[in-house]
């Protein structure tokens, strides 16, 4: 780490993985930065840090849009950051092309370790449509301006297209707001993620009937268009909003097609490595999970848990040790469908209403990016909620969910 030229590290994403990587690997060369011997270099296409565990509080109504964006130059104080994305890898010479949104240009910059959080994005192509006339979760911005339209027009129907948690949760909040929500899924059962837990997935169901929204299993969304989404078995569903939770597909970047496994993702050895000095977490990651070996679920703590341990690993690899292996086993998930009504699995274990509702809470505002950001996300739950809250009383599920559950 001497010499004129800076060890040069380079975090691909503004999500997850690239602030708990920055995190973690300054405060072991916290020092080595300072002095410019050590150049820490962001590019994100979003000049903010999307945080996405209150969105369906967002869509709700229930907290401000500020709260879920957070700049990255507050966050990221030590790093250069260049908004951009990167068009190709390198790997022999070590650069990455990319564009430099601001300057409007492209450049290539060399790199001594390369940090993979790419992520993923809602596969919109797969219904006709749905990009001109969808909003995607995980597209910057776009869940911000549903919530300012929806406060707009708070009667119009929406149609959710997915039926997993994600569609589950943002179906349940549009309702609460007051507008008709359809919820379309192609697969028999609503929020499969919960199959190993009877009675949560049983929960869910409650909880979407409680809400009103129109649930439609076993059928696809086969068109859409600015005022309808017409369904495989012929019906129209007429509205203004549609919103698409399909599952994910990993942001590919030319360079290391060689890497990638059959569902686009990169292949990571034990320690999240890629490549020698090229790390991959989250999203656009093939993570076995350290004790079962099965492919890690794609969600927010564990690219949390990843991006932690690639700038521990980087941190290693810069004073000449060997980085360790991926050990995080995982802790569990949470889904909220109104305030003080939730689900939620730690360690195996289940909860629900109250209970579920403050250990997601409170799990989620301690990885919120801003303290400041997360007390106000405190205050805003604190307020009088804009909307008539419904029962907290759910009707029994309809008899498919229960035969579902």
């Amino acid at each position: 780490m001497s010499g004129l030229t800076p060890t040069r590290v380079v975090l691909v994403g503004g999500g997850y993985v690239t602030l708990h990587a920055y995190a973690t690997l300054l405060r072991r060369v916290r020092r080595e930065v300072r002095h410019g011997r050590i150049e820490i270099v962001v590019i994100s296409p979003d000049h903010s840090h999307r945080f996405h565990g209150f969105t369906g509080e967002l869509l709700a109504g229930m907290i401000a849009p500020s709260r879920v964006a957070t700049p990255l130059v507050d966050i990221l104080p030590r790093a250069r950051i260049i908004r951009g994305s990167v068009v190709r890898i390198d790997r022999a010479a070590r650069t990455v092309a990319h564009t430099d949104d601001d300057a409007g240009t492209t450049h290539v910059l060399a790199f001594d370790h390369l940090v993979l959080g790419t992520g993923s994005r809602e596969p919109l192509s797969s219904v006709e449509g749905l990009a001109a006339h969808g909003t995607a979760l995980r597209n910057p911005g776009e869940i911000t301006a549903l919530a300012q339209r929806l406060a707009a027009d708070p009667t119009s129907p929406a149609v959710v297209i997915g039926g997993g948690i994600a569609g589950a949760e943002l179906a349940t909040a549009i309702a609460d707001r007051g507008n008709p929500v359809t919820l379309v899924h192609g697969h028999d059962t609503i929020a499969a993620e919960w199959a190993g837990h009877p009675r949560l997935l049983a929960h869910t169901h409650r909880q979407l009937a409680a809400a009103g929204v129109d649930v439609r299993t076993g059928v696809r969304a086969s068109r859409v268009t600015g005022s309808a989404v017409e369904l495989s078995d012929g019906t129209l569903l007429p509205c203004r909003h549609v919103v698409a939770t399909l599952g994910e597909r990993p942001v590919e970047i030319p360079g290391l097609d060689d890497l990638r496994d059959a569902t686009g993702r990169l292949s990571t050895r034990d320690d999240l490595s890629v490549a020698d000095g090229i790390w991959a977490a989250g999203d656009a990651a093939d993570v076995a999970h350290p004790v079962t070996g099965a492919p890690i679920p794609a969600n927010a703590l564990w690219a949390i848990k990843g991006g932690d341990h690639i700038g521990r690993a980087i941190g290693r690899a810069l004073s000449g040790r060997q980085p360790r292996r991926f050990g995080y086993r995982g802790l569990g998930r949470a889904a909220a469908f109104g305030r003080g009504r939730a689900i939620s699995e730690l360690y195996g274990i289940g909860f629900t209403g109250g209970l579920a509702w403050m250990l997601r809470l409170t799990f989620f505002l301690r990885f919120m990016p801003s303290r400041r950001r997360a007390l106000g996300v405190v205050g805003d739950l604190m307020r009088r909620p804009r909307h008539a809250s419904r029962s907290v009383t759910a009707p029994s599920p309809a008899p498919a969910a229960v035969a579902a559950a």
